[in-house]
């Protein structure tokens, strides 16, 4: 699908055409020839447009004479309703820079670019290219620190639920947290070393402009703090998962502990009554009437002499 925007007083308006568009917002699904259309009317490589398309694209920009593409990773909620799938991924953005118009496109759906197609960016106008993808690498930096937040809460109540079960289910969304974590580390390692050769060669030429210069050094720090947050959310799940693992590998050992012990237990008697149920002339009190109730009583006895060895020793 293909939008195209313009700012008129001061006001975001979507325009029936390209013409007079200053921002054009590319995603799919695309009619056949749309994407060499835009290609042929603004001069731009096909390869930018499919690129950004591409689901495992890294961060990274390229030059091509007076085009410049900018691809950043962005999270959004995964749609796979999969239980072994991470929450959140990461989709590639590419923001396309000519003289003409500025064209942003992913593969999908994105909520970054929703904000600014619903003018909820604070100063956003496309017409400032330098400002525009400022702000883009600011939303996905907020974009990111939201999920992150939204994915330690989550960490936080399945944890809880652990302390009182043991279901597959709490284990299996720990497991799509350290995914979508996994993602997030990436992504912004790549987001990070992609601001900082930026900044250093000056793509976005803001070297002679403050106020974006000290934007966008924010917003890299921002980039940082999201980062280490990935990493130190990360390691605390890893460390709930192996703790959880040894508190059920130890549950699992005393119980079979305990289940020991009462076979033990159980044994002895049935020993007992197994010598007596032998077919054999000379047993003691073969001849007694008391002979049931004795060897009744003297298993009972034998059983709790054992439970109170095993209380004394600490076993049980």
């Amino acid at each position: 699908m293909i939008y195209s925007f313009a700012k008129e007083n001061n006001k975001l308006k979507e325009l029936a055409d390209h013409n007079g568009a200053t921002w054009i917002n590319l995603y799919p699904p695309f009619e056949h020839g749309e994407l060499d259309e835009i290609s042929a009317a603004y001069d731009i490589p096909l390869d930018f447009l499919t690129d950004s398309l591409d689901m495992d694209e890294r961060s990274r920009y390229e030059k091509d004479e007076d085009v410049i593409l900018i691809l950043i990773n962005t999270p959004i909620l995964n749609d796979d309703a999969k239980e072994s799938e991470a929450i959140y991924i990461t989709v590639p953005v590419g923001v396309i820079l000519s003289d003409k118009v500025i064209i942003t496109v992913t593969g999908r759906e994105n909520p970054i670019l929703e904000k600014f197609m619903e003018d909820k960016v604070k100063n956003f106008d496309p017409s400032d290219k330098q400002l525009f993808v400022i702000q883009i690498f600011e939303q996905t930096v907020f974009r990111f620190l939201d999920c992150l937040k939204k994915l330690n809460l989550k960490r936080n109540l399945i944890e809880q639920e652990l302390y009182h079960s043991s279901r597959n289910e709490e284990l299996q969304q720990l497991l799509r947290i350290e995914k979508s974590l996994v993602y997030f580390v990436n992504s912004l390692s790549a987001n990070d070393l992609l601001k900082m050769k930026i900044k250093r060669t000056d793509v976005l030429k803001i070297g002679n402009m403050e106020a974006h210069t000290d934007h966008f050094e924010d917003i890299i720090i921002d980039n940082s703090q999201a980062l280490e947050m990935s990493n130190v959310y990360t390691n605390i799940l890893g460390s709930t998962m192996e703790a959880y693992a040894s508190i059920v590998s130890n549950n699992m050992n005393i119980f079979i502990h305990r289940l020991t012990i009462i076979t033990i237990i159980l044994m002895v008697p049935t020993l007992v009554a197994s010598f007596y149920g032998m077919n054999l002339e000379y047993l003691p009190f073969r001849e007694s009437k008391f002979a049931f109730p004795f060897i009744i009583i003297f298993s009972i006895v034998l059983g709790f002499g054992l439970i109170a060895w095993f209380r004394k020793n600490r076993r049980i």
